[in-house]
């Protein structure tokens, strides 16, 4: 197969990268060979003391927790088959949705499957883009891929490069996905910090995307403090190559150098201090957004979509380290924030950490219009306790649709996946779970679940270091969910599932 790749420059690029002449991306038949990976692109280890050691294979032998890759679940989950990885390498990360097909991301690139048996995925495209994160969402014919990693350019033969140099690009890529066998590069749009994880927001002739970065520098040229709000880009429909950046949103005003969001340690010790967000969920059908933005969690308008106004605010400077990622009800008058405690690469699901850090937490929106405010109601972890050497930690979820209920899927890295009922705010309670044992004995190996998404009656779970999962949950409590069928599906923008 005979594709084009763009060609290698090292001046720094402004908004939109010109794409119309004949950008593509390359296809993958054999393994990556000319691509230099992201540092952090292969799994971390990091070797634990001889008495976790000890704790970890006692746990084990008592069956307390299940041996190194063994599986283990719940009654009501069948596990269909997982699919390795294979020419992309790197970490997987999220997942999308369209139609017969998932389109799962790896730090490599990303993966088309053709999902139209469950049981078998099959393997439509492999697309080596090396990049960081590369979370995916797409949109119609436009896939949407982060690159959260400084890079020598744009282009897909890019090499790392570092933030302090002034021609390195970091942002957001677009692909056209016409042909899922053949998807092509069509636009580059350079970000403030990056792109860690985006949002869409679709409308008929546009497809806005929320651009959540964080971690500015005075080093940083394309990276500079206070990093207090997210980049708005617009992208044309029938013309993506014209797709960029239409304004810079400030969430957090205030007067210091960093914004007006949390401050962080010293103030308040252990939380992350807030220079942007990690991730944003908007429910269109509301005109609403939930922001997971370091050391805040915010509720805000979007009814112009260009300039998202801030409803409230709220902090946790007990037990939330880390603001990472937000999931509304289906009736929008709940949150769940999750806590990324230790950054996903720690064990945190267990006896030392405790059950409100590193966990869910629940939240009421109460009152009306611009008077609404997120109220706190209770906290959700895994009630099983992992080993010292699983990196496991509250991360990427969705609804599972069912009236009347509020029902989440959620990964948990080397934890597996829990599904969870939080109907009653103050009580959530797990229904179904599904685990491997460790990856290791003797040291965190980062791996697990990195999203876990309920999509058209499945499971699916794209595994940090195993690959893709496909699980079925066969319970009378999510049962009715069976029967509601999504053409597309971008978890952080939140469907109305029964509108």
């Amino acid at each position: 197969m005979t594709l084009l790749t763009e060609p290698r420059a090292r001046r720094r690029r402004l908004g939109v990268f010109a794409a119309a002449a004949g950008l593509a991306a390359a296809l993958l038949t054999a393994a990556p060979a000319a691509a230099t990976p992201d540092p952090g692109d292969a799994p971390t280890k990091r070797e634990v003391s001889k008495s976790e050691q000890a704790e970890a294979e006692r746990a084990i032998e008592s069956g307390e927790i299940p041996a190194p890759n063994e599986i283990v679940h719940s009654d009501n989950i069948e596990h269909l088959g997982n699919t390795p990885k294979d020419a992309l390498k790197g970490t997987n990360s999220d997942l999308a949705f369209q139609g017969k097909y998932a389109f799962a991301g790896n730090y490599d690139g990303f993966r088309i499957f053709d999902i139209s048996n469950p049981k078998a995925p099959k393997t439509v495209a492999q697309v080596l883009c090396p990049g960081s994160q590369n979370d995916v969402s797409v949109s119609g014919n436009l896939l949407f891929l982060s690159t959260d990693s400084s890079r020598s350019d744009s282009s897909c033969n890019s090499t790392t490069q570092p933030a302090t140099e002034k021609s390195s690009w970091e942002g957001m890529k677009v692909f056209d996905i016409s042909d899922k066998a053949n998807p092509k590069y069509v636009a580059a749009v350079e970000t403030a910090c990056g792109s860690h994880t985006h949002t869409l927001v679709p409308e008929r002739k546009n497809v806005y995307v929320y651009v959540s970065s964080y971690s500015p520098s005075a080093t940083f040229p394309d990276c500079q403090p206070p990093h207090d709000g997210i980049s708005v880009i617009k992208v044309p429909r029938n013309a993506p190559q014209k797709a960029a950046v239409v304004g810079f949103p400030v969430l957090f005003p205030g007067d210091g150098p960093d914004g007006g969001g949390n401050p962080g340690g010293p103030t308040n010790p252990g939380v992350s201090k807030t220079t942007g967000c990690h991730d944003i969920t908007v429910l269109p059908s509301k005109d609403l957004a939930a922001g997971a933005c370091m050391g805040d969690g915010i509720l805000f308008d979007i009814e112009d979509p260009e300039q998202p106004k801030v409803i409230d605010q709220v902090q946790d400077n007990v037990n939330f380290a880390f603001w990472h990622s937000a999931t509304f009800n289906q009736t929008a008058d709940k949150v769940v924030f999750t806590d990324e405690l230790g950054g996903g690469g720690a064990a945190t699901c267990n006896e030392a950490t405790g059950p409100n850090r590193g966990a869910d937490g629940i939240y009421e929106i109460q009152g009306k219009g611009d008077d609404r405010k997120l109220v706190f109601k209770s906290y959700y972890k895994i009630p099983r306790h992992q080993a010292d050497t699983e990196n496991c930690v509250a991360h990427n979820g969705s609804l599972i649709p069912v009236k009347g209920k509020d029902l989440m899927v959620q990964a948990w890295y080397q934890g597996g996946i829990s599904v969870w009922d939080f109907t009653d705010s103050a009580k959530p309670k797990e229904i179904a779970y599904f685990e491997r044992g460790p990856l290791s004995t003797d040291a965190i190996q980062s791996g697990g679940s990195w999203s876990a998404y309920y999509y058209n009656g499945h499971i699916y779970s794209n595994d940090m270091a195993k690959g893709f999962d496909v699980l079925k949950i066969n319970d009378k409590r999510t049962d009715p969910a069976k029967s509601v069928r999504m053409s597309e599906l971008n978890v952080q923008t939140q469907p109305d599932y029964f509108g």
